[in-house]
């Protein structure tokens, strides 16, 4: 109830942040930047926001935010591999060109214009990342049940599976934005690199001070239950 509505606010800042030359600028109209059916949300915004709304809800129930965290991660993993299918629909966030037997048809008005008019077929990135998110889904549940992780460190883990395949996949595509080769490489994937090593360095130290799992996840005791009045 709070991650969500934090979420579609913040993946839409990252999104014109990143892109906003469609917004401002001259002939633009930056009333535009409003019309979240125009354009498109940024992931890491929609993370980074929606944690904080998930934060502002636990807070209110009195819940530690790192088992709550925990929680929800691995449900972020299949949300975002369902997601992902949007792209298809809107025939965006493809790759370069590929002659893979799975290549993928993209019309001419959503082509770069060097591309328009050529027999080409596309990488359908959008088809990893979403098959990427499964898998990593799945190993995160695999290691959590097998090593009995707590304090933040599945959410880490999820931080560290998404962003090993977001990295590579960031390779492939060729869709512009605004911001992008800083230093030969895409925006999305030095904020990649950055959280996978954040996150990497944030389980090491999780695990060596709090090992295990947490035994409480209230920030106060709870009041015991009323005895029912049936005999």
């Amino acid at each position: 109830m709070w991650g969500v509505p934090f979420g579609l606010v913040g993946g839409r800042l990252y999104h014109v942040a990143t892109d906003y030359q469609l917004y401002f600028g001259e002939g633009r109209n930056p009333i535009n930047a409003l019309y979240v059916w125009r354009g498109g949300l940024g992931v890491w915004g929609a993370v980074a926001l929606g944690a904080v709304g998930v934060a502002i809800g636990a807070r209110l129930k009195g819940i530690r935010l790192l088992p709550v965290l925990d929680a929800v991660a691995p449900g972020v993993l299949v949300a975002q591999a369902i997601g992902r299918w949007g792209n298809w629909f809107n025939q965006e966030l493809y790759g370069r060109p590929t002659d893979l037997p799975w290549g993928l048809e993209i019309d001419d008005a959503h082509r770069p214009s060097q591309y328009v008019g050529q027999d080409v077929l596309f990488h359908p990135t959008f088809l990893y990342e979403s098959l990427w998110a499964l898998a990593a889904f799945a190993v995160v549940i695999w290691l959590d049940r097998r090593f009995n992780l707590g304090h933040g460190r599945v959410a880490a883990l999820y931080v560290m599976a998404y962003t090993a395949g977001r990295g590579w996949i960031e390779t492939l595509r060729i869709d512009d934005v605004q911001l992008d080769d800083v230093a030969g490489l895409r925006l999305n994937t030095w904020t990649s690199l950055v959280l996978f090593v954040l996150a990497a360095v944030y389980f090491v130290i999780s695990a060596r001070r709090h090992p295990g799992r947490e035994t409480e996840v209230y920030r106060r005791p709870r009041e015991p239950e009323p005895a029912s009045s049936e005999a």
